[in-house]
Formats: structure tokens, sequence, C-alpha cells
């Protein structure tokens, strides 16, 4: 599949607005896609790309600029190669390498195709294919329930993924179930005008407090774990005493979520930015775990000794969690009907 196909199709997907109108467009381009394109297709339309942070950024795409070719004639795979040799390019002279394989890439590209890569590589391709429309176009173009592919799109953290194989003859994606150290999609919620509403809706409600630190998933068998951000990033490295936490919890294997934040003294929560600072690029994790200690807010359990808990009821992965962490580092949590109680722990 020509690239130019693709910029085509999300060019009249941003400027469409209507959803069922953009599913259309997205699921017969990926219906077109050859078995080997159909995961770079789906990232490109996402606004990412298949590999991930590749190091390029804009001082390298300006330097990467040259004339536009008058007529298409690159290929999806051609851009795949490319965008993973850049992502294993280290060392002494890689921005230069870097830039020399874009240059020679985008004097193929036509004008559109040179803005769509560019606006693909720096994270800022606005097309109005949301993870949501993506999934419900996935499922019309295979034929099948987006319930199906949604949930094996969690499990697996990768649409890409789960769009090929549901593309593939006989899709199978029940085998896409949770497993350690493969982090599971954060899962997604609405908001009420008000905790009465929500109970309105719901009758018997948990609540919880909110904690604005940096999200977490914790995988661990054994004596390994791994930690994983929202983003599904590994941050193990960055964060040793979550993983000590892990390791003093009384199982041989689980996947918690969870916040961590970073505490003064006398108990107060630092401010979100000062915590991320736990995150960044350049770490001095010793100097950093002194100043900024990271505790664990631990509020849902996934997977427990072999058991996966993700289809079970809120009330009993909760029941599981309260039965494995302190409750010091347990989310604040109230089960309640009571519209007046639920406005109290709001307040």
């Amino acid at each position: 599949m020509l690239l130019g196909t693709v910029v085509q199709v999300s060019q009249q997907v941003a400027n469409t607005p209507r959803r069922t109108a953009k599913i259309e467009l997205i699921a017969n381009l990926l219906r077109q896609a050859r078995s080997e394109e159909v995961e770079t297709v789906t990232a490109f339309l996402s606004g990412v790309v298949r590999q991930g942070r590749i190091g390029v950024g804009y001082a390298v795409l300006r330097d990467a600029a040259t004339k536009p070719a008058d007529s298409a004639s690159i290929e999806v795979s051609d851009v795949d190669q490319v965008l993973e040799s850049l992502a294993h390019v280290r060392g002494p002279g890689s921005e230069e390498r870097k830039r020399g394989s874009l240059n020679s890439l985008f004097a193929r590209g036509t004008a559109a195709e040179q803005e769509f890569l560019t606006r693909l590589l720096i994270g800022e391709l606005r097309q109005g294919a949301l993870e949501g429309v993506m999934m419900e176009a996935v499922a019309k173009a295979a034929g099948i329930d987006a319930g199906r592919v949604r949930r094996a799109v969690m499990m697996a953290g990768d649409i890409g993924l789960i769009a090929k194989a549901a593309l593939e003859p006989g899709a199978r994606l029940e085998h896409y179930e949770i497993q350690l150290f493969r982090p599971v999609k954060p899962m997604l919620a609405q908001t009420s005008e008000d905790a009465a509403t929500a109970l309105g809706e719901f009758g018997e409600a948990a609540l919880e407090f909110k904690f604005d630190g940096a999200r977490v998933q914790v995988h661990r068998s054994g004596e390994e774990v791994r930690v994983f951000s929202r983003a599904l990033n590994d941050v193990t490295a960055a964060v040793p005493e979550i993983v000590e936490a892990a390791l003093r919890l009384p199982a041989r294997e689980l996947v918690l979520d969870g916040e961590v934040i970073s505490f003064t003294p006398d108990g107060r929560p630092r401010s979100f930015q000062e915590t991320m600072r736990r995150f960044g690029r350049k770490l001095d994790v010793g100097r950093l775990r002194g100043e900024l200690p990271l505790t664990p807010v631990w509020f849902d359990a996934l997977y427990l000794d072999g058991a996966a808990l993700v289809d079970e009821a809120q009330l009993r992965r909760f029941a599981a969690l309260k039965d494995l962490s302190p409750a010091e580092h347990l989310v604040p949590h109230l089960v309640t009907a009571n519209a007046d109680e639920a406005e109290e722990f709001l307040r």
C-alpha cells in the first residue's frame, strides 16, 4: 500500500466531523492493507509509530527537510523499515545518521506525505481518529463485535497487534488474556455531575479518592517485579521503593493498578510536578529517592496467584486487594447507596 493512500484517508478522516464516516473510511482502508501492513497503517492512523519512541526531534526533522517529489511512490513498508532502523541508531554520530535516513525518505515523498510524516514523528498528527474510533473501525473491517476488539486491546496494550489479529482469517482474539509483564491498558471512565447522579445510575457503588500522582501498573512473578506507566512504558528502574513494596506483599504473582505519589514528612501530598521528577530522563535515583520518596496507593487488583480478576466485579477485586495490602497503601474507599454518605465522602 502506498503511503499516499494512507495520507489521503487521514485527510478525509480529519475533514469529516461524523464519527460513523470516520469509522467507515478507516475500515475500508484496513481491508485494503496487506497483512504485514495492518499494524503500521493502524498505528499511523492512530497518530503514532509502531516502534514507539525513536529519538527523532524537531532539529533532526528540520535538517532532513528537502524538496518534495512530484508523485507518490513510497510504500507503507518502506516507512516502517526506515523507522525500525532509526529506533536502533545509537552512539556518536547517531543524529547525523538519522538525519541522512530521513532525508532520503523525505526526498521520495510528496509535500502532503512530508507533512504527514513530520507531524506523525513529532506527535502532532491531529486527524480525529481517537482510539475508540480506531477500535470500532477494526471491528467493522473484520466483521466482529466491537466489544471483543476493545477487550483484546486492553489486554494486549497494542491496537495495531489486535488489528492484525482481527483481520486474519478465523480471528482468535480470545487468546489475548491478561499476562504477566505485558501491561494492560488503563480502563476508561465517564464523569457524572455529582455523586447523587452517579448513585442514581449505579445504585450501590464504590467511591474512592483520586490521587494526583503517577499512575502505575505493577507486575510480579516470584522475585521479579516490573512497573509500567500509564503509557505502558517500563519505569521499573526509576521506582525501586515501589519494587520493594510489591515484593513485601504476600503473593507469588500479581498485577496491581495504583498511583504513586511523594508525600512530605508530615504526610501531605507533594505537587504532581514534584512527584513526576522521579520519572525524568536523566535520573540520579539514589539522590531523588532521598528527596522525593514515593509511596504506592493501590486501587485495583487485576491478577493474583494464577487467577485473572479483570472480569470480576470491582467489589470482589477490591476485597482481594484488601486481603493483600496493608491499609496504609490502599486508596480510601467507601461502598454505599446513600447519596448523603457519598456527598460527605466527596467533601
